[in-house]
């Protein structure tokens, strides 16, 4: 699943889950201790290749995604100056297993937590802290998971916290939410993955903005992730699959003000942008139809 690189070039990690399993596996070879309970939602051995759905199966994955959305809803109403982020991860964990499913991150190959916290330069998979207060004027990223009765949604929002948020902060966030739902335009049975990404990209360069290319969309389903890789750029270093009715995805453009590159802090955990420019992303979990897409995660209900 990662992107294809020259011999010489480090591979980079484009999914949530081979990020968190480098992570793990680090930790374990340096004798790390693995919380207790984290063992996080189990694993499921994938049938080969890209897996169609199942009427049932898109019914769960539905109401899956819903509790998602509901609580993305909740903490987007909930975000303030003075608010930390752990006190937002608390939340979530509360209201997900109150709606009846369990958090897909926390746990997940070690995660410590249910949701991403991520703000200003953060780019993907900040940890919430009790530590970490949220100013006005920040750019938060919240991404967060929920596992109902063995299916999984995933969707990610970006959050401008209070009234004083910096113009380009918000067209940041804007233009990242408009070209998740250009790609999404493109998405009907007989499309390919290389159209949705050809409509994001252009999007996205259109405003003077930098798609993040480190980091990919994925399959989703009774796996967080699954086949296939969603890219958000133009390559042909990643399988141009044909969609097909059925298909489940989470697709999720991640967009930089500045320089596409990205690097990982010390926690190994937290990318941040190398140029230190701000960074947005939206997310959707969505099923392929004959003629379009259904988004699963859609809050507007």
């Amino acid at each position: 699943m990662s992107k294809k690189t020259a011999p010489s070039e480090k591979p980079p990690v484009n999914l949530f889950a081979e990020l968190l399993a480098s992570t793990q596996k680090d930790k374990a070879a340096k004798g790390a201790q693995v919380p207790a309970g984290a063992s996080g939602p189990s694993i499921q051995k994938s049938r080969r290749g890209v897996e169609i759905k199942s009427a049932r199966e898109i019914a769960t994955m539905r109401r899956a995604s819903r509790i998602v959305a509901t609580v993305l809803r909740e903490i987007q109403q909930l975000a303030a100056p003075g608010l930390s982020t752990g006190d937002l991860d608390r939340y979530a964990e509360r209201r997900i297993r109150e709606l009846g499913a369990v958090p897909s991150f926390k746990g997940y190959h070690g995660f410590p937590a249910s949701i991403c916290a991520s703000i200003n330069n953060e780019v993907v998979h900040g940890i919430p802290s009790s530590r970490r207060l949220i100013q006005a004027g920040d750019l938060l990223k919240v991404d967060t998971g929920a596992c109902f009765e063995g299916y999984h949604g995933d969707s990610c929002i970006t959050i401008c916290v209070g009234d004083a948020v910096d113009p380009q902060a918000a067209s940041l966030s804007r233009v990242a939410q408009e070209s998740l739902m250009k790609g999404l335009a493109t998405i009907r049975a007989g499309s390919t993955l290389f159209e949705l990404a050809s409509a994001v990209q252009d999007h996205v360069v259109t405003h003077g903005y930098a798609v993040v290319e480190d980091y990919t969309g994925h399959g989703v389903g009774r796996n967080l992730h699954e086949e296939p890789s969603v890219f958000n750029y133009r390559t042909r270093d990643l399988p141009n699959l044909t969609l097909r009715a059925g298909m489940t995805l989470a697709v999720e453009p991640i967009l930089n003000a500045g320089s596409k590159a990205c690097r990982t802090l010390r926690d190994r955990w937290t990318v941040v942008t190398v140029d230190g420019s701000l960074s947005a992303q939206w997310e959707h979990t969505i099923v392929v139809t004959s003629d379009g897409c259904d988004i699963l995660t859609d809050r507007e209900f």
